[in-house]
């Protein structure tokens, strides 16, 4: 869980800092929302990477890089839309909510870890 772990702490770390500047640093509604939007998933996601850490097998391994890979993909878009980014970048998007699907359909299909 060692580098899954760090990762994460960076991914909430960004996600607290993208959605504090939502709320006092832009003023375009549009813009708002998207880093509001990505923030929010991101940091559910980021806390998703700690839980995974609480299970074994192979889809809890499959979990992290794809909860990572969908806040790169999704959240991270979104941020750079807002940002000013143009607006094609937003067909990745979409990727990114499945990445996030993905690692919740291998949690799902994951065993609890064993412990002694």
């Amino acid at each position: 869980m060692g580098p899954w772990f760090r990762l994460a702490a960076i991914g909430g770390f960004l996600c607290v800092g993208f959605g504090a500047f939502a709320a006092h640093g832009i003023s375009d509604p549009k813009a708002q929302e998207w880093l509001k939007t990505g923030a929010l998933y991101g940091f559910v996601h980021m806390l998703a990477v700690f839980a995974a850490g609480q299970r074994s097998g192979r889809g809890a391994s499959l979990a992290p890089p794809l909860f990572l890979a969908g806040l790169v993909l999704f959240s991270g878009s979104l941020w750079a839309m807002s940002l000013g980014a143009p607006r094609w970048l937003g067909a990745i998007t979409p990727l990114g909510g499945l990445a996030f699907m993905a690692g919740w359909a291998a949690l799902a299909w994951s065993r609890p870890a064993v412990r002694s």
